[in-house]
């Protein structure tokens, strides 16, 4: 337990029951932010990676990365879970979603180290998750539509998006 988190400091104890249960609303937390969505193509603009990153930030580098891997998998056996109530792994934009298990890390890794104790530094590792999580997104996406394109509709337009979120 690290009692700088969120997570911790609303629910002291600990165990597999508690972890679980954080997990599981966590989930549900980004599969609603993922229906706040501007439409764009291949990936829309949602709200996901606000709570990916605020997921990281309040429940700390593991019950972060498991509750975005729990939102990944929920996804993939066909809930309807992602932007516009898709589901499946076959999505052009599946990538990102793999990128939020590794913000959510990155971002509570580094609020488990006193980062959300300073807004310069948690603006920092926001903006670290956020890029963090595009690595995997733009792999995936490219494989799907070619390097330069993804780089045109994955990165670009979310850009400034992202800034807003991190702030």
């Amino acid at each position: 337990m690290n009692a700088s988190l969120l997570s911790d400091r609303l629910w002291p104890q600990t165990g597999l029951a508690r972890n679980a249960v954080l997990a599981v609303l966590g989930s549900l937390v980004v599969a609603a932010a993922a229906q706040v969505t501007v439409p764009m193509q291949p990936v829309p603009m949602t709200l996901q990676s606000l709570a990916v990153l605020m997921i990281g930030a309040a429940y700390g580098s593991r019950l972060g990365a498991a509750t975005l891997a729990l939102y990944a998998l929920e996804g993939a056996i066909g809930l309807p879970v992602f932007a516009g109530f898709k589901s499946g792994f076959m999505l052009a934009s599946f990538g990102y979603v793999l990128g939020f298990i590794a913000a959510a890390y990155v971002v509570g890794y580094l609020a488990e180290r006193g980062w959300d104790k300073s807004m310069p530094k948690m603006f920092a590792a926001m903006l670290l998750g956020a890029a963090v999580l595009y690595v995997p997104g733009l792999i995936w996406l490219a494989a799907w539509i070619g390097w330069d394109k993804a780089i045109q509709v994955g990165l670009l337009p979310f850009l400034v998006g992202d800034v807003v979120k991190a702030a």
